[in-house]
């Protein structure tokens, strides 16, 4: 079975650019900043932008 094209991946190899981090990557991010707590809960974590 072959895949649905909106699947494939565009040609040339660029990655695109994503538009949403997952929960350990905004939580390495709220660290950079100094926004994150130690022994805070990783549920409910406030909403931040990937860095460009």
């Amino acid at each position: 079975m072959s895949k649905h094209s909106s699947f494939r991946r565009s040609s040339g190899g660029q990655a695109e650019k994503r538009s949403v981090l997952g929960r350990f990557e905004r939580i390495d991010l709220l660290r950079r900043r100094g926004q994150w707590k130690e022994g805070r809960r990783v549920t409910g974590l406030p909403k931040t932008k990937p860095e460009v």
